[in-house]
């Protein structure tokens, strides 16, 4: 699917997918990301999905935020490019993977994660809840607890990795971690607040908040890399 945009429309690719391994995720950004270094011409993509549970630490990221041995445990962890200290994934997080080159924007990695927030908060807001930033920090509270975390790479002005909004998800596995390396700050979810929430409700609303954030044209494009045929 190689489709270049033309001069007069901005458009995105939005793959709407379901649960998939976090390495699989990654080996895709990757691919992607490599892709549009190689042809800046290529469209922007929006991959929204959902992890079976997994921790990932960012480069320079802290051991002494996991409590677990990082060289002898069962669990599922990855160390990657991307900014930012641990967190985890697991099903019931919705994860959102922009790869976008911000020639097309603005060439300003603060800007471009205040940009990524304001997405969360105006779909936050969509609900009711008031999404906040707190100084100094990446990501968004709701009433004292953080709800979303994100973390980016870039290369070459294309941007991977993204963010990951608590749905309703088993909070039990960030009991193992300092979240982000804030220890202070504790980490909620959706469900708290909105018995009964579900990721497949929320995907709709990130996507219309990102479409607006970003102005750009969503596209639901077909994982199996047929042409995309839905405008959102």
């Amino acid at each position: 699917m190689n489709r270049s945009i033309t001069s007069h429309s901005r458009y995105c690719l939005l793959y709407n997918l379901g649960l998939m391994p976090y390495i699989d995720a990654l080996e895709w950004q990757r691919s992607l990301l490599q892709e549009r270094i190689k042809n800046p011409n290529l469209e922007d993509v929006l991959i929204l999905l959902e992890h079976p549970p997994v921790y990932t630490l960012g480069q320079g990221a802290t051991p002494e935020f996991l409590k677990f041995d990082l060289d002898n445990n069962t669990y599922s962890v990855y160390i990657v490019e991307r900014g930012g200290e641990v967190t985890y994934h697991c099903p019931g997080q919705l994860v959102g993977y922009p790869i976008l080159n911000l020639q097309r924007y603005r060439q300003d990695l603060h800007w471009y994660l205040r940009q990524l927030e304001e997405v969360l908060i105006r779909a936050l807001a969509r609900y009711g809840l008031e999404g906040e930033r707190i100084t100094g920090f990446t990501g968004v509270w709701v009433q004292g607890r953080k709800v979303a975390a994100i973390g980016i790479k870039v290369s070459r002005w294309i941007t991977m990795h993204g963010f990951a909004l608590n749905v309703c998800p088993d909070m039990t596995g960030f009991e193992r971690i300092v979240p982000c390396g804030i220890s202070d700050k504790p980490v909620g979810c959706l469900a708290e607040l909105i018995p009964g929430i579900t990721c497949d409700e929320v995907r709709a609303n990130i996507a219309q908040s990102f479409a607006e954030v970003f102005d750009v044209e969503l596209v639901t494009a077909d994982p199996h890399g047929n042409l995309p045929t839905i405008k959102v």
